[in-house]
């Protein structure tokens, strides 16, 4: 079956190496979708440089540039232009509006850098997140993705995968690790919710190994 007729839409803040994990992804025939805009909040994101090297559709939309109403608005906007099947953040640092969660309740996922819910919630991202892992002298570390809510990283868990950390000896370790198992089982998780295999519900089901 071709599933390229499924639309994602892809909210990155930083560098955009999940972004490009997905379309390598794509590339190599694992992922059956189309990006169909790149959103930002950042103007300097790499994750736009990215989409626009492959002329995909990108957006910095900031919302120290618009009174809130008028950010969500403008936000909703895209959406609706693009219409996309899925909301995928990738390293996406800001909450998504609660306009926006309620038109596509349980069509948007994140990936997270922690165990959640352990390590989570407001100004938990990036390497705040492996600091506090670091510090916390933890052995076990790992990568979850979720379904968005109005919280921060409080959404219903559908994938997490451990990894033994025991031998870092610094958060930037951590963070190699971690982002290393993020771009493997980023587009995986997308291709099972567009096959069916993971049911993006409030009551899901959660995938672990």
């Amino acid at each position: 079956m071709n599933f390229k007729s499924f639309k994602i839409c892809v909210f990155a803040s930083g560098r955009g190496s999940n972004l490009q994990a997905i379309l390598n992804a794509i590339d190599n025939g694992k992922l059956d979708c189309e990006v169909t805009f790149v959103l930002s909040n950042n103007s300097d994101s790499g994750a736009l440089e990215i989409a626009r090297s492959r002329n995909i559709p990108a957006f910095h939309l900031s919302e120290k540039k618009f009174h809130k109403n008028s950010f969500e608005e403008s936000l909703m906007d895209l959406l609706d232009k693009f219409n996309p099947d899925l909301i995928v953040l990738a390293g996406y640092m800001k909450l998504i509006p609660e306009k926006v969660i309620k038109k596509f309740r349980n069509r948007i996922i994140n990936i997270h850098p922690a165990l959640l819910p352990k390590y989570g919630g407001k100004g938990m991202y990036g390497m705040n997140v492996h600091k506090a892992v670091f510090n916390a002298k933890e052995k076990i570390s790992g990568v979850t993705i979720h379904l968005v809510n109005e919280k921060y990283d409080e959404g219903k868990i559908i994938f997490q995968k451990e990894i033994d950390i025991s031998n870092c000896k610094s958060p930037e370790e951590i963070s190699e690790k971690i982002l290393e198992i993020e771009h493997q089982v980023y587009p995986d998780i997308i291709q099972k919710i567009i096959e069916g295999k993971i049911l993006l519900t409030e009551d899901a089901g959660q995938s672990k190994n």
